[in-house]
């Protein structure tokens, strides 16, 4: 990863952002700083990738997947799990 030092709001990504921002948010009135939304959606990424990597082995592989299976992780029955951004 390349570091940067502005990140560029396409539509999408604005959408994401607000999506995000309600789910971090502390109720109607609260507006988290973007840096906060950014934290928490890494944080949870990391955690994803972790939890998924602790259960692999204790469950049967479709039920993994069609639990835990997102457009960001994505389960290859038992052999990887690979990230699809880029």
């Amino acid at each position: 990863m390349t570091k940067r030092t502005s990140l560029k709001l396409t539509d999408e990504r604005q959408l994401l952002l607000d999506r995000a921002t309600e789910i971090v948010a502390n109720g109607l009135d609260d507006d988290p700083p973007m840096s906060v939304v950014l934290d928490a959606a890494l944080t949870h990424l990391v955690e994803s990738k972790e939890n998924l990597e602790d259960v692999r082995d204790r469950y049967p592989p479709q039920e993994v997947k069609d639990c835990c299976n997102t457009s960001v992780l994505g389960l290859r029955y038992r052999t990887s799990i690979e990230s699809r951004w880029r």
